[in-house]
């Protein structure tokens, strides 16, 4: 009688497991719409429209996109409705976006725009399989629409956590608008689907006034009071508390130390961020002047830098600059071991304070090194490069607001494959000791360096593509018009 008992117990301990099983089966299977993400699962919206093999289509339904284009500087948010890849979603925020590229867009009298598109912003809990919100790069100083993609699958390929991309041609209330790139937005969708469920605190520090100090915007530690760093706090992506603040200053005090950075930072993926970082001669970030365009991740008191915004790299922020500097010769050479003048290396402690240590420095070296042998002297780059240049051609060549002829989109794409050998051969050469890998080095020695002169760094995108692309512009605004 007892077997008996334990027997019909284990049936009903069996069927009830069978049912917990069923529910977690469920829940896992469609979580994604409900916002749900397991740690260490690639999302859904990650395979839908960020599955980069092929061009996806997004069609904006907005009432009045004429009224939208005018209203576009000021950034605020519409409500509008997004169709992707022929699959409706209501009531989602749509805006402008950019800071030098809204403001010259603008100046010239253009009208494409990049764009963010905000699924949560007036309903709570909308989102595109658990997506909840991206942005549209509309290839600003870029003919070859590939600088923002080169450099994220180089972060990615570094493992640094990098938002996933994918190209998009945008429709307008089904009329013709252009080939953007949609990029996940780093938010809450991004935290847990690199972070996992139980994920830290995303910032996006950014400069209030270039005339300012922006110390914090630095990441410099100023002081224990946590106003003190409006330019951090003020650019959160979730809420923060007290605790959170504190661990954040606290991590912010050890960095200023220079001592003990790996209770502070997540010191070896900081390396490999710094390494793309300095390849890709981005000097609109955290080394360049305006010290901003990155994203600050902390988790239990250790912080990491992560990438954003690559249309200005590759050489090509001096096109943006008063006294830019244009030679090739100069810039694709530029040192790795001093990537930024004196004043503004000592101010920027999560790179300055990291490089005093041999053992930092002797790896920040050794990823250079996996980079070069691995990205680019195996043939990957060339080969991602092409294979793109191929998937987006068709809609390169019809895009009706490029910002560029498609004969200058092809001499860009070889000028980005140009640029981008001739930086891993001036690198090589500056591991190897052939080229020296400091400013004043390379000063000293002015022939120690590749020749780049061969290279115009204005074919990547230059001023002169914003004055010749208006007509083109104005006449696609007339088509959504009528």
């Amino acid at each position: 009688m007892t077997g008996m008992l334990k027997h019909r117990r284990i049936d009903w301990i069996c069927i009830a497991a069978a049912a917990a099983a069923c529910i977690v089966a469920a829940v896992f299977l469609t979580g994604e719409k409900l916002g749900i993400t397991p740690v260490s699962s690639a999302p859904e919206y990650s395979e839908r429209l960020f599955d980069d093999s092929y061009v996806h289509h997004i069609d904006l339904r907005v009432r009045d996109w004429d009224a939208f284009i005018k209203m576009a500087p000021e950034e605020e948010y519409i409500e509008c409705d997004v169709r992707i890849d022929g699959e409706l979603f209501p009531s989602v925020g749509l805006r402008a976006k950019g800071n030098n590229s809204l403001r010259l867009v603008e100046e010239y009298g253009l009208e494409r725009y990049s764009l963010k598109i905000e699924f949560d912003h007036f309903q709570d809990g909308n989102t595109y399989y658990g997506l909840d919100k991206m942005s549209l790069d509309s290839s600003f100083q870029d003919n070859s629409y590939l600088k923002n993609y080169i450099a994220y699958d180089m972060m990615d390929f570094m493992e640094v956590p990098s938002p996933l991309c994918s190209y998009v041609w945008v429709t307008v209330n089904e009329e013709d608008w252009g080939l953007f790139l949609a990029i996940e937005e780093p938010e809450e969708a991004f935290a847990r689907r690199n972070f996992g469920n139980d994920h830290g605190i995303l910032y996006k520090p950014d400069y209030r006034s270039l005339n300012d100090e922006n110390a914090d915007v630095a990441l410099r530690y100023i002081d224990d009071n946590p106003d003190s760093y409006p330019g951090i706090f003020e650019n959160a992506k979730f809420k923060v508390s007290e605790a959170d603040q504190k661990r954040m200053i606290e991590a912010l005090k050890t960095l200023s130390t220079g001592e003990k950075l790996e209770t502070a930072v997540n010191v070896d993926e900081v390396l490999r961020y710094f390494t793309v970082q300095v390849f890709v001669m981005n000097w609109d970030s955290y080394l360049g002047h305006t010290g901003h365009n990155y994203f600050l991740y902390e988790e239990n008191g250790i912080l990491s830098i992560l990438p954003w915004d690559y249309n200005l790299a590759f050489g090509t922020y001096a096109l943006g600059m008063t006294d830019p500097v244009k030679d090739p010769n100069i810039l694709i050479n530029y040192p790795i071991n001093t990537p930024a003048e004196g004043e503004v290396m000592l101010n920027r402690p999560l790179y300055h304070n990291l490089m005093k240590h041999d053992e930092y420095f002797a790896r920040y070296h050794s990823y250079f090194d996996e980079l070069l042998s691995e990205y680019f002297e195996s043939g990957r780059f060339e080969a991602i490069l092409r294979k793109v240049e191929k998937l987006i051609a068709p809609y390169v060549q019809k895009d009706p607001t490029a910002f560029c002829s498609f004969d200058d989109h092809q001499l860009a794409v070889d000028t980005l494959e140009r640029v981008c050998l001739h930086r891993a051969q001036s690198i090589r050469g500056q591991l190897d000791g052939e080229i020296p890998a400091t400013i004043r080095g390379q000063q000293e020695n002015p022939d120690a360096k590749v020749d780049a002169s061969e290279i115009q760094l204005t074919d990547l995108g230059d001023f002169e593509d914003l004055e010749s692309a208006k007509d083109k512009q104005d006449a696609a605004m007339h088509r959504i018009r009528n």
